[in-house]
């Protein structure tokens, strides 16, 4: 009776949680319509994560089908079953930036915290790109989760993506794409969904528990940094997915698209990493 009682809870406050209306003031931002900003467009939706979940077409796909739970990423390009067909900028602005839903709820599962420090340009380029995806005949968004995935959810222990996003902050200024460490943190960003804020790793909130913990980016205890001292050994573990030793790494990590990173994103990235403060494994 009393695992009935914590099921009907958990169900009924997680639901409720997702029903919250999140008030986020969006500014407009201009959408380029020459063929080397939608290059790059195109660029950050394959280098940042967004195939990994929505394909490289845009239709969608089953993410997680695991541990009893299931994800299936919506169809974001105009055609059948399409999440996205009546968006506005505005409205492609405030989801991937803010994690919020046109009707103002939270999306769930997408990690906009990835996303919430894109520069004008880049969002700007990123939106001009998607908008002009082929229509696919794609998925809908479906979302099935364990309970203990719901209560987590419902008490704070496991937060979606609008509770985790600054919305106050204005958005960073344009970036030089450049082999330094300042513009390695612009591009660590599309990381903090899964090893956390602080770069340093753990068990990845909400995910399915077969899944193996982030590794630690920082050089403290248990850093997965240690293998990598030059960005060359960093670069290559991108490209290919493998440690040194040539041992494969979980494919949780998305190397469809870290792979395609070009040169200077992937070593402003190594860069940057290893200017971090040590942290231990899991501390956010």
């Amino acid at each position: 009776m009393l695992a009935l009682l914590i099921g009907a809870a958990a169900h009924l406050l997680s639901a409720r949680k997702l029903q919250r209306t999140i008030q986020v003031q969006v500014a407009p931002i201009a959408l380029p319509n020459d063929p080397a900003r939608i290059a790059r467009g195109r660029y950050l939706f394959n280098t940042r994560g967004c195939t990994e979940c929505h394909g490289t077409n845009g239709a969608g796909k089953t993410v997680v089908d695991s541990d009893g739970m299931l994800v299936v990423a919506p169809n974001i390009t105009r055609g059948a079953n399409s999440a996205t067909s009546r968006y506005t900028v505005t409205d492609w602005v405030r989801t991937i930036r803010h994690g919020v839903k046109p009707n103002g709820q939270p999306v769930l599962i997408m990690p906009s915290e990835d996303y919430a420090r894109l520069t004008d340009e880049d969002t700007g380029a990123l939106v001009a790109y998607l908008q002009q995806l082929p229509p696919q005949q794609g998925e809908r968004r479906r979302i099935e989760l364990p309970l203990p995935v719901k209560l987590l959810y419902a008490v704070g222990a496991i937060k979606d993506a609008a509770e985790k996003i600054d919305h106050t902050l204005a958005p960073p200024r344009a970036q030089r794409a450049a082999m330094t460490a300042e513009y390695g943190a612009y591009v660590a960003q599309a990381c903090v969904g899964c090893h956390g804020a602080q770069f340093s790793g753990g068990a990845i909130p909400g995910a399915p528990p077969s899944w193996p913990h982030a590794a630690n980016l920082t050089p403290g205890p248990g850093s997965a940094m240690a293998r990598y001292p030059s960005a060359d050994s960093f670069v290559t573990m991108l490209r290919s997915g493998k440690r040194p030793d040539g041992s494969p790494i979980s494919p949780v990590m998305p190397f469809d698209s870290f792979s395609q990173m070009n040169d200077v994103d992937a070593r402003a990235l190594h860069a940057y990493l290893v200017t971090l403060p040590p942290r231990p494994a899991g501390q956010h």
